[in-house]
């Protein structure tokens, strides 16, 4: 047996030959990645926030293809996800990041922004791809990939039929009510919350989650564990010692912009604590990336040896399971792309820019990759790490001279690009793992993810762009004021919505508008220099929010400006070092510091019922072989996932706008009182741990 032989059997043995990339399954497959793609970033501009499409995908697949006379359909089920996939992984990327070019002044444009998710996109694929045998074939058993599992699981329970595939769809029938049920006829809220009497700034939160339920299941009671220890950090010592000790300040403390006594609980965190999750995360990721250098340097190198050293001679012998793209295709593909972002001029990129997207793409798309390993893609730290990533580029600009806002949208190009290729990559890896579990071809797998990424960058940019332009606003003004030259140098030109005339984009701040004038996007006529018209974008107000992106811009704004709060991030630094010291691996924890503890916290209430269920029906802890809860988990993050992504999308459709909430009737008849609202909520929660508990129970024997 050679090393990377795996040690199991999978779906599909290596020397069985069933249809796999056929043309049913690419269009499937591509389409569904539009859809998702398109749902997906309004999603993630409205909440901020995506979940993994690859499991409802493969659940779709199985309704729609079926298998032929004599053949098998599981392979053809998974290039559907592989392919899909991909439009939500770029377009959660893509909303975390580029939208950040109107917060420094510059306009939104389809044919940048779909340029900067195809690059991007495709990079991630290209630099995943090598790392397959080590993190794959040879960390089996110990990263987990639960969206992966969970799309094996269904996979192969549509395969087998029968029991197993009951119970993937009654736990997807489950997740899909109650999403209904909460997210459609607003019968609860989507969160409750509650503060801690006497513990000033304190508070327990939990968003009503099926499928973070599901997730945490899957993950296990350990790694859950380790995620919401982090955010009970944040929500129970940072933010409470952040408020004692302002609680008599009457100044403003960098980088919040009013007084620490004026802020809520969730002031607090976006101002302070944000940048100390940020902070862990980057430093929990060296650590991940230090220990993993060592097999990514000798699996490269078997790759490489493998293309140099007589390759030919065994590529008969090779198994089907083990063929990837080979090892110079991927270098020369990411070189091209590197060097397709250095010539073409909308990107406006010099060499040493290229240089960086090389670098921490790699660098990243390893760390991503073992994150989403770690914790699946629900969970990973995308903006965390792309903060990562821009303090690393901003860091090398200063050291160059580069300072100012002159600088900023090239630092943004750069951290956008390496944003979506290691999103991407955390999707490709997961991807792999659901291959590599049903027998798929890799090679043929990883022309799927790059067909999915074609395919679905244009539905991204276009919503993005229309998103945007829907909800755009421009008053013109009644007294024109003049723009210095100087402000002017660098902005684009843009069409107005008002007069469809030309004007330069051009961002102001407080300081450098007239008085009764307030900052923000101006349209300014060329010729005589006068700001006409205030511009305010559908991004970044009302209720396309994209926090994300603000931060983003906010951290390369604070870099390049000597402004950002380098006392915060080091705190976060220093707590990614600590829990190293204590014998743990600190990037599980450092994720719970960024995320908000009502993020986690359904996490945890699903590894708290793998924990019961495992006691109660005797079974070996977080073991990654057990299948009844696996099951029906799965079933319940893809009911629950499609549910939310098809509300969102009708939404968008028919242009609803209401905030999120619910319908007090159903709290109210149970007579809860003022604080029925979050009882109920609670009542709910409870309900899906007790339907999980039941879900994973042994199969009885017949």
């Amino acid at each position: 047996m050679s090393e990377t032989t795996p040690a199991f059997e999978p779906a599909v043995p290596a020397g069985e030959i069933q249809p796999e990339l056929t043309l049913r399954a690419l269009l499937l497959g591509a389409f569904l990645g539009v859809v998702f793609g398109a749902a997906s970033t309004y999603l993630a501009l409205r909440v901020g926030l995506t979940t993994s499409a690859s499991v409802p995908i493969a659940v779709l697949s199985i309704w729609a293809i079926k298998r032929r006379k004599g053949q098998r359909a599981i392979l053809e089920h998974n290039i559907v996800q592989t392919t899909g996939s991909a439009g939500e992984s770029v377009a959660a990327a893509v909303v975390f990041s580029v939208p950040a070019l109107i917060f420094l002044g510059y306009p939104l444009q389809v044919g940048l922004t779909t340029l900067i998710a195809l690059t991007g996109g495709v990079l991630g694929v290209l630099m995943m791809v090598p790392l397959r045998r080590y993190l794959i074939v040879k960390e089996h058993g110990v990263l987990r990939y639960p969206e992966g599992k969970a799309c094996a699981e269904i996979l192969e329970a549509g395969e087998e039929g029968g029991t197993s595939a009951n119970k993937v769809f009654i736990g997807l029938g489950v997740g899909a009510f109650i999403k209904l049920f909460i997210n459609v006829l607003r019968g609860a809220k989507d969160s409750i919350a509650t503060s801690i009497h006497g513990f000033k700034g304190a508070a327990l939160a939990s968003d009503i989650a099926p499928e973070l339920l599901g997730v945490g299941y899957i993950i296990g009671y350990r790694t859950s564990t380790m995620m919401v220890a982090g955010s009970l950090l944040a929500s129970l010592i940072l933010i409470p010692m952040i408020a004692l000790f302002g609680a008599h300040g009457v100044g403003v403390l960098s980088p919040g912009t009013m007084p620490i006594s004026e802020m809520s609980d969730g002031d607090i965190w976006s101002a302070y604590v944000r940048h100390i999750g940020a902070g862990a995360v980057a430093a929990g990721g060296i650590f991940a990336l230090i220990r993993a250098l060592p097999s990514i340097v000798s699996s490269i190198r078997a790759s490489a040896s493998g293309l140099l050293g007589g390759a030919a001679k065994t590529v008969a012998a090779t198994l089907r399971t083990e063929r990837d793209t080979p090892v110079a295709v991927l270098v020369v593909g990411a070189i091209g792309i590197v060097a397709f972002i250095w010539g073409v001029p909308i990107f406006h990129m010099n060499l040493l820019g290229a240089f960086l997207i090389l670098v921490l793409g790699f660098l990243f798309a390893v760390v991503s990759s073992r994150i989403t390993g770690e914790v699946g893609s629900s969970s990973c730290p995308l903006s965390g790490m792309t903060i990562g990533v821009l303090m690393a580029v901003c860091g090398a600009f200063l050291l160059c001279g580069w300072e100012g806002s002159a600088y900023s949208r090239l630092a943004l190009m750069i951290g956008a690009i390496v944003c979506i290729a290691i999103s991407n990559a955390g999707t490709c890896s997961q991807d792999l793992k659901t291959g590599y579990l049903v027998g798929a071809t890799p090679v043929r797998q990883q022309g799927a993810l790059l067909i999915g990424v074609l395919t679905s960058v244009m539905a991204v940019g276009w919503t993005a762009y229309l998103l945007n332009q829907s909800a755009t606003t421009e008053t013109p003004l009644e007294q024109p004021f003049a723009v210095p030259a100087a402000l002017r140098a660098d902005a684009q030109s843009i069409e107005s919505l008002t007069d469809h005339a030309q004007y330069q984009f051009v961002r102001l701040h407080a300081d450098e508008v007239p008085q009764g004038q307030k900052e923000g996007i101006y349209l300014v006529d060329a010729p005589s220099g006068e700001a006409r018209i205030l511009r305010e974008d559908g991004i970044g107000a009302g209720k396309l929010r994209a926090p994300q992106a603000k931060l983003m811009a906010t951290v390369i704004e604070g870099l390049l400006t000597h402004k950002l709060p380098w006392g915060l991030i080091l705190i976060g630094v220093a707590i990614a070092c600590f829990i190293e010291l204590l014998g743990f691996r600190a990037l599980t924890f450092a994720v719970g510091v960024y995320l908000p503890l009502a993020a986690t916290m359904p996490v945890f209430l699903g590894g708290l019922a793998r924990l019961i269920s495992d006691k109660v029906y005797k079974r070996t802890p977080d073991d990654e072989n057990e299948r009844e809860g696996t099951l029906y988990c799965s079933g319940l993050i893809a009911g629950a996932s499609i549910l939310g992504i098809l509300a969102a999308l009708t939404s968008f459709l028919k242009g609803y706008d209401k905030e999120l909430g619910y319908h007090p009737d159903f709290a109210l008849l149970l007579g809860l009182g003022d604080r029925g609202g979050d009882l109920w909520g609670l009542a709910i929660l409870l309900l899906i741990g007790f339907l999980i508990f039941r879900g994973a129970a042994p199969r009885k024997s017949s």
